[in-house]
């Protein structure tokens, strides 16, 4: 039912793609991080929760029909339906069935429960296609209770001694809950641009987040520490941070289970923090479709699919795609192994 070529995932009955990463006419997105939501593409399916996402990161003029969790439509004979699968807020599995054939397209996903995304859904099915971004039995990911309560005391900590704490995590998906986390201190909470976008955008849709306030040239100046501030990875070692001394800057990731990655950013503290599955997480999402067929994308595929035909003795097999998120330290593991 489904195939893979150089556009994406491409079912041909429904002539549509899923999360293509060159234009297509039709295609159906899994959630709104940029390696998954392309520009160009005529026509976009989402879930409800994405089309803002979407409408602000590629324009509000875009052609886009949305579904709620569990609803279906059928597209010559293929039956369509959108699944929660815990990656980020709106963040969806895509299930497809022609007669007696399910396909289950999980995109990125995790089995923890983080407050914000609907938990992901089990689906039984014969095909399923699984990410492997955290595909090596090294990753064991801590509860995010734990991790809240050691983030509070760091906070604390840097409090006592008046110094700002900078809190360092994509603009999508893990801010909010950095956000999240943080706002049980009680503190006033800035951040950068790219987040308090992104943060309105999801309150303005009915989210129940906590505000956050843009850190502008001119607030900054009126700031006394110590005090929160939330940035994208990409305000590491810029200008821009030299206005918030004094500081400290923690980064959170799956990647920071290794020391290396905290090393290589160059930051005081790594908070293990991931939107995606760890080993274990990985291991019973992909039991729990009883699918005897796997397909293994982007991470840690060869080792992933490996251990699936190996251990579980599924048929499993590496699939190349340009998926390419939470990828960027990747070459810490390498050299950790």
């Amino acid at each position: 039912m489904l195939t893979f070529d150089n556009k994406g995932i491409y079912c041909a009955r429904a002539d549509l793609y899923i999360d293509p990463w060159l234009p297509v006419n039709k295609a159906i997105i899994t959630h709104a991080h940029a390696d998954h939501a392309h520009k160009g593409n005529k026509h976009y399916l989402c879930h409800t929760d994405t089309a803002p996402l979407l409408k602000l990161r590629l324009g509000n003029d875009i052609s886009i029909e949305t579904l709620n969790y569990g609803e279906q439509i059928t597209i010559n004979g293929i039956s369509i339906s959108l699944h929660p699968a815990g990656h980020i807020i709106g963040s969806s599995q895509v299930r497809l069935s022609y007669k007696d054939e399910v396909w289950v397209v999980s995109g990125d996903y995790k089995l923890q429960d983080d407050g914000l995304s609907t938990a992901f859904e089990p689906l039984k099915c014969q095909h399923f296609i699984t990410e492997s971004t955290f595909g090596l039995p090294i990753y064991h990911f801590p509860k995010p209770a734990i991790v809240k309560q050691e983030l509070h005391e760091w906070i604390q900590k840097n409090n006592e001694q008046a110094v700002n704490s900078l809190l360092v995590g994509y603009s999508l998906g893990k801010a909010q809950r950095i956000i999240e986390m943080a706002s049980a201190l009680d503190m006033p909470i800035y951040a950068h641009g790219a987040i308090v976008n992104i943060q309105q955008q999801l309150i303005n849709a009915g989210h129940k987040l906590y505000p956050v306030q843009y850190a502008s040239f001119d607030l900054i100046k009126t700031l006394k520490p110590p005090y929160l501030l939330v940035l994208p990875p990409s305000a590491i070692g810029s200008p821009w941070l030299k206005k918030f001394n004094p500081y400290e800057i923690a980064f959170f990731s799956g990647w920071m289970q290794l020391r290396g990655a905290r090393r290589r950013r160059n930051v005081a503290r790594g908070f293990v923090l991931s939107d995606h599955a760890d080993w274990n997480q990985l291991n019973s999402a992909v039991l729990s479709t009883n699918a005897e067929n796997i397909y293994v994308t982007h991470g840690y595929k060869s080792i992933f699919a490996k251990w699936l035909r190996e251990e579980h003795k599924l048929n499993a097999v590496e699939v190349e795609t340009l998926y390419e998120d939470d990828l960027l330290m990747r070459e810490d593991t390498d050299a950790a192994l």
